[in-house]
C-alpha cells in the first residue's frame, strides 16, 4: 500500500513547522512530490523516512536547555 502524506503530515512527521517543510521541500535533496494537488504537494511517507534518517539526526532531549530557561528565571526573579 502507498502510504502519501501532505505538508500538514510532513511536519508532524520531520517535527518541523510547515514553513520548514515548504523549505526543505526546495531542496535539491529532499524527495520529490509524487503528485501536485489541488491542496498542495504530497510525497511518499517512505520517502520522506527515509531522507529523515539520512539527513536529520535522531532529536537528544538534553537538559540543557531548560537549565538555561530556568538559570534565566532565576536571574530575573528576587
Amino acid at each position: 500500500m502507498m502510504r502519501i502524506a501532505g505538508a500538514h503530515e510532513i511536519r508532524v512527521i520531520l517535527g518541523v513547522s510547515r514553513q520548514r517543510v515548504y523549505q526543505l521541500a526546495a531542496r535539491d535533496d529532499f524527495p520529490k512530490p509524487v503528485a501536485i494537488l489541488a491542496q498542495g504537494k504530497v510525497w511518499l511517507i517512505d520517502d520522506i523516512e527515509l531522507w529523515k534518517a539520512e539527513h536529520r539526526p535522531p532529536a537528544e532531549h538534553s537538559t540543557g536547555n531548560k537549565e538555561d530557561h530556568s538559570a534565566g528565571s532565576r536571574t530575573g526573579s528576587r
